[in-house]
């Protein structure tokens, strides 16, 4: 029998108590969680939505050909002194109504800072006057020091939106020192970077907030202001882009809902959508690739903060591509449903795949079902569509089963044939590939793995996308017995362009690493 000493302790026993307050390092973590451009302007119309804004203008100010700033105006119901000081506090606590679509309190430093090197925001309320707050991120860092924005200053700018859309009250944030933007190369430069992150702002907007889009009573528009001329050179609306907007159902009898029963929430509602095949709609297209938007999309309070993906009920593939799953997370998520701080993505628990197995509709039928008519959609439209492929030899070792798997899904294979396999081997520096038909292999020249792996670590299905190219060119070589003069000719001009290529490739890691 064991000693006192020696017993299990299960609570564990403390003698006292010391309080730790955050290093002021916390705060460079706070600003370092990988925020994308689109998800941190995302987050702070997050903010406006939860302030009860109707019209939000997300404004890039422009020096000539110089970007300068970067705000976000709405006219909410906006902030007093007492809240601006809440909300510029580290780890500042409010309380978050039920339908509020901010949940931890860190978005509007961590987006920012993430992404700008200072953070203004200026607010004025119905009954009190213009005041403001700013954060520098060097400084903030150091001693958690916010700057009292000079009341002048803070109603100029509320002056300089009135009407547009600042009435009687509002919010202005403003970035300084954005990281993204630009720093040289002139107008062409500047308009580059802003034709691309605008449209890439808009799509991502119009997706994740589309629900609140298609409201009559709220808007968002982008705009590119010069600060001296006042000279407007863009202006335009977000438009919704719902991911189930499709005209009609790709099957009779979609949508279905589902209900998945799980323990410590009860049941939770998953509604099975099925595209029509081949649409080119951008709700379907515009937004990342297909395959990677087939599967679940969480709302969150009508906040899109999922958008594709199976959460472990099972893998991607193109035959369902079809597939897209509403799920509207309930109030409570419990242990099952773990939203990420930057609202852009959903972790589950094994509870939830689980619950998906055993979901129905109201007549029986079962969410695996659902699926398999997804993947039937998608099959019978190819076969429809499809031109004769010919059959081909499958490619074997030393490509990703994946990428095997979509080959053999897109072509007919030859019955009773060895695969093709593509490995590394050394050759000579004037060849990329070597065949050898006897052990049907395609052997890539190992002197310029290292050139294709971009520093990469390498392995067996290393390179995907050079060996399926490879693969694609050289594949038909080995369902003939001999090459004729023109198959040989072709096969010299792809060694020649191959190694072009890889050299390039070679002499740009070499630049990289000087």
């Amino acid at each position: 029998m064991s000693n006192n000493s020696d017993d299990w302790k299960f609570d564990v026993p403390t003698s006292g108590s010391k309080r730790l307050p955050p290093d002021p390092r916390y705060v460079e973590a706070l600003s370092s969680q990988g925020y994308g451009f689109e998800i941190a302007v995302a987050d702070l119309v997050d903010n406006s939505i939860d302030a009860g804004a109707r019209d939000v203008v997300i404004h890039f100010l422009r020096d000539a050909d110089q970007l300068v700033s970067l705000l976000i105006v709405d006219d909410g119901h906006g902030m007093d002194d007492a809240a601006l000081d809440t909300a510029m506090t580290v780890g500042g606590r409010r309380e978050y109504e039920d339908s509020a679509l901010g949940m931890f309190g860190t978005g509007l430093k961590a987006a920012s800072l993430s992404l700008a090197e200072s953070l203004t925001v200026i607010s004025k309320t119905k009954r009190t006057r213009a005041a403001g707050r700013r954060l520098v991120g060097v400084g903030f860092q150091t001693d958690f020091q916010c700057g009292v924005v000079d009341a002048e200053y803070c109603q100029s700018l509320m002056d300089r939106y009135y009407e547009k859309p600042i009435t009687w009250h509002g919010t202005v944030v403003r970035w300084d020192g954005v990281k993204d933007f630009p720093k040289h190369g002139g107008s062409g430069q500047t308009d580059r970077y802003l034709t691309k992150v605008i449209n890439r702002l808009g799509l991502h907007l119009g997706l994740h907030l589309h629900r609140f889009l298609e409201r009559d009573d709220f808007n968002i528009t982008i705009a590119v202001e010069d600060v001296r001329t006042r000279m407007v050179y863009l202006n335009y609306g977000v438009e919704p882009l719902n991911p189930f907007g499709y005209p009609v159902s790709g099957a009779p009898g979609y949508p279905r809902e589902f209900e998945a029963d799980l323990d410590t929430l009860g049941t939770v509602k998953v509604v099975g959508h099925i595209w029509p095949p081949k649409s080119s709609l951008d709700e379907y297209r515009a937004v990342g690739s297909v395959q990677d938007r087939q599967g679940f999309y969480f709302y969150r309070n009508d906040r899109l903060v999922q958008a594709g993906g199976w959460n472990g009920y099972r893998q991607a593939e193109a035959h369902l591509s079809l597939a897209r799953v509403a799920v509207d997370l309930p109030p409570s998520t419990g242990d099952v449903f773990r939203l990420t701080v930057k609202k852009s993505g959903v972790d589950t628990s094994p509870a939830f795949p689980a619950a998906l197995e055993q979901a129905t509709d109201s007549t029986g039928r079962s969410f695996r079902s659902y699926v398999e008519d997804a993947d039937q959609v998608y099959r019978t439209a190819r076969k429809r569509t499809a031109t004769a492929r010919k059959a081909v030899i499958p490619p074997g070792r030393g490509l990703a089963p994946e990428v095997r798997r979509v080959i053999e899904d897109e072509l007919p294979v030859l019955p009773g044939e060895e695969p093709i396999a593509i490995l590394w081997g050394r050759l000579a520096p004037d060849q990329f590939f070597e065949l050898d038909r006897e052990e049907r292999t395609i052997v890539l020249n190992q002197h310029y793995r290292a050139a294709l792996l971009g520093g990469r670590r390498g392995g067996l299905n290393d390179v995907p996308m050079a060996k399926s190219l490879v693969y694609l060119l050289l594949h038909q070589v080995f369902e003939k017995e001999y090459s004729g003069s023109r198959e040989k000719d072709n096969l010299l001009l792809w060694q020649n362009i191959l190694v072009a290529a890889a050299r390039n490739e070679q002499d740009r890691l070499d630049r990289n690493e000087h």
